[in-house]
């Protein structure tokens, strides 16, 4: 779990500045008021005044603030109310960069970075050495990374200048930005605490953030070798709570651990984090294409853990089902069907030797099967997979005339070249993780073979979904191009 206050310096600047912002609203409102009968006075008077217009761009912003016009909603204010301008008042908003669409009509995809604090908000400080400026390099590298990419970056912020926060979520929302990554530090009063953490709204499943969080810790991890600490999937945080797209926070260090501040404030460093960020970000917007499905069921226990794990994650999965199961449990065989997974044949009967006697055998099970679906589900379906794979031991006299006939009926039959093997013997759930992650072989398009009725299948996977976050998650259909043995 969360270790120290990275969070506390600024957290307790922002909660001040609220409670500000609520004593001066009524005669912040009163000034904007009175402002805007004398601003239309100055225009009425002089109506042959030219317009005004104003360009920024990124020099602009990083440009000394004596060379800029004031912030004038705050000046404004300190003039009509005898107030100093409130905090942000030294605040320089991000301009928007192009977002126009690629020679080939595409719009490039819009990363919002935000580096947290700024300004007199200095988040954690150590030895002389304040999270704010670590953020800040951070963010710049990895924005040079991201456009190297082709990707549209947004900084929240590109110099040392305070921004609120609920404005770098407003200003985020508003360019309709595609991910929103928050850099930051961390801290503990243990000085030995070290490692990476990355944070993310799971309770808010439409936008996916578990997969840009798991992606981005991943990949981060890889490329800096830091310490590997827990995702949490509970962060209360504005900026990963208010945005509309998928978002997360990563706290890239501690800085109250003197070996890892060092390394924090290192060139060599910084750029390994902004390339992990990178790598994350990446492998978000460009995913490959996995078919998760689900043999043997369904089972009390078993796939119901399943499809709550899968509901959870908002994702969709194909389920190979067994009739004499679907007749034990036909309230779960519903759920499936109800909940968008798509539903295949299996057998009626899991018995290699009866099923493949003969073709008429295997169509004369196939048949019972596909009748207690349907009734059961309301299901007709296409697909089907063979017990044990269209090549198996069992079926080697039978199997091409029996692909013949299916083919003839209009079926779809698939095998796998990815599996979790958690039908050979009692494995552990770390060693079913590491055979789907392994067994994928880094493939594009992949059909990953597990068996929902296998407690540990269950037990392990979220893990596994975290280990395959660079992978789409479909369910398959009879478009799909099989893959067969």
């Amino acid at each position: 779990m969360y270790e120290g206050r990275s969070y506390s310096a600024g957290r307790s600047m922002y909660l001040y500045q609220i409670r500000q912002k609520k004593t001066k609203k009524r005669r912040r409102i009163t000034a904007a008021v009175i402002a805007s009968f004398l601003l239309g006075s100055v225009f009425f008077s002089a109506p042959n005044t030219p317009p005004i217009q104003v360009h920024a761009s990124d020099e602009q912003l990083s440009a000394d603030p004596s060379n800029e016009a004031p912030d004038s909603a705050d000046q404004l204010v300190s003039n009509l109310t005898n107030e100093p301008a409130s905090q942000d008042s030294d605040s320089k908003t991000a301009v928007l960069p192009d977002t126009s669409s690629d020679e080939a009509g595409t719009k490039n995809p819009v990363i919002f970075i935000d580096p947290g604090h700024g300004g007199t908000d200095e988040g954690c400080a150590f030895s002389g050495v304040q999270e704010k400026t670590v953020n800040l390099a951070i963010a710049q590298l990895l924005q040079k990374r991201l456009c190297e990419l082709g990707c549209t970056v947004i900084l929240s912020r590109s110099d040392d200048s305070y921004i609120a926060k609920e404005d770098r979520v407003i200003l985020a929302n508003d360019a309709d930005a595609d991910l929103y990554v928050s850099i930051h530090q961390n801290s503990s009063e243990d000085a030995s605490v070290n490692g990476l953490e990355v944070w993310y709204d799971g309770a808010d499943t439409s936008r996916n953030n578990r997969r840009l969080a798991a992606l981005i810790n991943r990949q981060t991890l890889l490329c800096t070798g830091a310490k590997k600490r827990e995702m949490h999937s509970d962060a209360d945080f504005h900026v990963t709570g208010s945005t509309r797209m998928p978002a997360c926070l990563i706290e890239t260090g501690f800085l109250s651990n003197a070996a890892e501040r060092r390394k924090l404030t290192d060139y060599g460093y910084q750029a390994q984090i902004a390339d992990g960020i990178a790598a994350g970000i990446s492998m978000y917007l460009n995913p490959k294409t996995m078919y998760l499905t689900f043999d043997d069921g369904p089972s009390a226990e078993n796939t119901v853990r399943v499809l709550d794990i899968l509901k959870r994650r908002n994702i969709k999965a194909t389920f190979f089902l067994i009739g004499e199961n679907v007749q034990k449990h036909p309230e779960i065989a519903r759920r499936i069907a109800a909940e968008g997974h798509t539903i295949g044949i299996h057998c009626n009967v899991h018995d290699y030797k009866m099923l493949y006697r003969s073709v008429d055998s295997y169509i004369q099970d196939f048949e019972t099967a596909h009748r207690i679906v349907y009734e059961t589900t309301g299901i007709d379906t296409k697909l089907f997979r063979f017990p044990g794979g269209s090549i198996n031991a069992y079926n080697e006299n039978v199997k091409d005339a029996i692909i013949q006939e299916m083919n003839a009926r209009g079926y779809v039959y698939f095998d796998w070249n990815a599996s979790l093997e958690d039908a050979l013997g009692d494995s552990t759930p770390e060693q079913l993780i590491a055979n789907g992650v392994d067994t994928t072989l880094g493939r594009k398009n992949v059909i990953l073979l597990a068996h929902d009725v296998v407690y540990n299948t269950g037990i392990c996977l979220d893990e596994l979904l975290d280990e395959l976050a660079e992978y789409e998650m479909l369910p398959l259909n009879e478009h799909v191009a099989p893959i067969c043995f």
